[in-house]
Order: C-alpha cells, then structure tokens, then sequence
C-alpha cells in the first residue's frame, strides 16, 4: 500500500475515534450511561458497530475514553488557572477554585461524578481521578508543605480530604437548583483552604 493511502487511512481511523467519543459523550450526557445503546451511538456517529468495536470493545470502553478525556479537559483548567498565577499558595487556590466551576458543567457532572464510579467502580475511578486532578493537587500541597505555607504533615491524607470535599461540593452542586450556591461553595472552600495555612 501506497505511503500516502496508509496515512489516509489512519488519519479515518482516527476520525472515526473521535467521532464516538463526541458522539458518545453526548449521549452519555444527555441521558446518561444506562440509558444509551450501543445502537444509538453508532446511529449518531454515522458509523457500524464493527467500526465501534474496532476502537472500542464494548460500551463500558468507551465510556471509559469518554471519561478520561473529560478528566483531561478538567485537569487542563485546573492546571492553566493555577499556571496563571506566581504564588503557590495562590495556585493552589486558584486550581481548586477552577475545579468547582470546571465540574459545574452538567456533562461534566453526569459522566465523571455520577456516571463514572457506578459504572466503572470505586477503585478504577478513584484511580483515574488519581491520575489526573488529584495528582496535582498532591503535588501543590507538597510543594506548601515544603515552603512552610502549610504546617509539616502527611500529604496524601489531607490531598484526598480535599479532593473528597471538593468531589461532594461538585456532586451537591448537580443538585442544587440555586444559582448562588456555586458562589457559596467556592466562598466556603476558600475558607477551608485558608484554614491551611500556617499563621
């Protein structure tokens, strides 16, 4: 096969992928991961189940993408509002601000707090989650420790104390039909955050 028929191919393949993970996104969304089939998103991507299972081995695979990706997109803001600040005191408060209003996204909410550890389960999400915003956040309070802005202590306990506080406040928030309770949340995490440091 020709180099440039290779290329051509692979760039459909990967066209392809993405297509079922917007599409799939979307659905998982819109109505969330129990009540689509495998049917509808291949109706809504355009494609056959075989090209599906090409990329994907079942439904729960590419919820699995899906989920990861959005991970990404949130550790992504998370990672760009505390980059934009010098201090680190000031990152790490920026970054778990941004994760509040990050997780505020209804699609957000549903796929990766809701959705995801039912579907999934408890210990392959909490690793995920690991691997991406709750590795940050780990790094960040290393970092206060070590500059004194944060008393001496074990990192990981109080990382995940955080990163559970801040995992239910996006959870509540799914179901709050108050608008101001984002702005109180995001006041009252301030305060628990200032409760950190030292003096």
């Amino acid at each position: 096969m020709p180099p440039d028929q290779h290329g051509t191919r692979a760039q459909q393949r990967e066209r392809t992928r993405q297509t079922l993970l917007r599409e799939g996104r979307r659905l998982f969304a819109e109505v969330g991961y129990g009540a689509v089939s495998l049917a509808e998103i291949v109706a809504a991507a355009g494609v056959t189940k075989g090209a599906l299972y090409h990329h994907f081995d079942s439904k729960t695979a590419l919820f699995r993408a899906v989920l990861r990706d959005l991970q990404q997109e949130v550790g992504e803001r998370v990672m760009e509002a505390a980059g934009a600040r010098d201090d680190s005191w000031d990152q790490l408060v920026a970054g778990c601000q941004e994760f509040i209003t990050a997780t505020t996204a209804p699609d957000t909410q549903r796929i990766m707090l809701v959705d995801g550890p039912a579907v999934l389960g408890w210990t392959e999400w909490r690793e995920m989650d690991e691997a991406s915003s709750a590795r940050h956040l780990k790094e960040a309070l290393t970092t206060l420790v070590e500059e004194g802005v944060i008393a001496a202590q074990p990192v990981a306990p109080l990382a995940h104390l955080l990163s559970g506080a801040m995992n239910e406040a996006a959870l509540w928030l799914a179901t709050s039909g108050d608008p101001a309770d984002l702005a109180d949340t995001r006041a009252a995490l301030g305060r628990l955050l200032d409760a950190l440091r030292v003096g």
